[in-house]
């Protein structure tokens, strides 16, 4: 169990190489790592199919673990898909803090068509505009808050 609970620590503290205020563990696509017949197993699902970073993220996963001296294999987990609700409250407030605005509301198929009420991440106020549907990466949309003048990367939920 030490072993395990040691693995894990190494593991989620890998930042996201898209988003390095997050770890993976924040953001919920780390989903397990156990200690299998010696080896650490880590349990990723990527945040969608065709994320770039995901070879890059689970790379690091596996330089993490064996540099805390464990043999690593990682195991990708593609069902249930990941979405934005795995995202855990203290990574929903490092978005924040970082200046990107965290998911509003629960994802679902409704929220991949919707233009939702963000708050600015910088001010705090609803009064937002969406200028582009994407942001600095797919899963991003660029937003302007009204009342600050400031543009800030929403994360969409999904």
């Amino acid at each position: 169990m030490v072993a395990a609970a040691r693995a894990w620590e190494a593991a989620s503290a890998v930042p996201d190489p898209e988003v390095p205020c997050v770890t993976v563990a924040d953001l919920g696509i780390l989903r397990s790592v156990e200690i299998e017949g010696g080896v650490a197993v880590a349990r990723v699902t990527p945040t969608y199919s065709g994320c770039p970073a995901t070879l890059a993220i689970e790379l690091a996963i596996e330089a993490a673990l064996r540099d805390a001296g464990f043999e690593a294999r990682i195991e990708r987990v593609l069902s249930p898909a990941w979405t934005t609700d795995w995202i855990t409250p203290e990574g929903r407030d490092k978005l924040r803090a970082y200046g990107i605005a965290p998911p509003e509301g629960p994802a679902g198929k409704a929220a991949l068509f919707s233009v939702p009420e963000v708050t600015c991440p910088r001010c705090g106020s609803r009064d937002t505009t969406r200028i582009s549907e994407f942001g600095s990466t797919a899963c991003k949309a660029q937003y302007q808050c009204r009342a600050c003048a400031e543009p800030f990367d929403y994360f969409k939920c999904l």
